[in-house]
């Protein structure tokens, strides 16, 4: 479905990613971690169309992406819910879900994904007339989520879905990324939180100083020594006292 072949991005002359090569099959969710700095928003933004790297390809189900237009990724069923939500502020809930839907393909289906989104997130049809600089952060990640849906994607890069939020929100965002997995939904999920991600992904990458380092199955990684003693801390040493 997407692939990632040696991958090279620059901002000028500092090389943020260096050979990156990486596969996301139909219908799977693929963690991505690492530390700050690694390169996973650059990685991120560079399939979404934002960034043109140096070298390399992205292939999207064999076609390349590279120099594609982000208006034109989208598409293609490729949505980016970026870090920091991104949100038009001064525009309502309704407002910025239905920007989401841009696309002559989404534009055809805007009402019934409305729905949809309300369906997920109840919480946007109670904010539907609100200003979204006004909601609270979950609210404003649910939106940015929701936004991204109203594309009709068939792969979701999310870049930090949980930063910032409290616990409870987390678990509610988690469990709606599962739920969309499970109805058949390509993930891609950069994500702080390691313990939680690795739970949830079938496959995840490991990405340091612009190259990728490892990769394996979520469950078997949360094994690995190397993540333990880098990203799980004091998880995986109150795991084993």
């Amino acid at each position: 479905m997407l692939e990632v072949k040696n991958l090279e991005v620059a901002y000028g002359a500092l090389t943020a990613l260096h050979g990156v090569s990486l596969t996301i099959q139909p219908g799977e969710m693929v963690a991505l971690v690492g530390p700050n700095g690694a390169g996973k928003s650059t990685l991120l933004k560079t399939i979404a169309g934002l960034l043109v790297p140096r070298a390399g390809a992205i292939l999207w189900e064999g076609k390349r992406l590279n120099a594609v237009p982000p208006q034109r990724i989208v598409e293609r069923g490729v949505a980016l819910v970026p870090e920091g939500r991104r949100l038009f502020a001064r525009m309502t809930v309704r407002e910025n879900l239905e920007l989401g839907a841009f696309t002559r393909r989404a534009q055809t289906e805007r009402r019934a994904q409305i729905e949809r989104v309300h369906a997920i997130f109840p919480r946007l049809f109670e904010r539907e007339g609100q200003l979204a600089g006004s909601l609270s952060g979950g609210e404003q990640q649910m939106l940015a989520l929701g936004r991204a849906l109203m594309g009709l994607p068939r792969l979701l890069l999310l870049d930090e879905p949980s930063l910032g939020l409290a616990p409870r929100i987390v678990e509610s965002i988690f469990s709606v990324l599962a739920e969309l997995h499970r109805d058949g939904m390509s993930l891609f999920v950069v994500e702080q939180n390691v313990h939680a991600v690795l739970h949830l992904a079938r496959r995840a990458y490991i990405l340091e100083g612009g190259t990728i380092v490892g990769e394996g199955e979520g469950q078997k990684l949360l094994q690995d020594d190397h993540v333990r003693a880098a990203y799980l801390g004091p998880l995986a040493r109150g795991a084993t006292s």
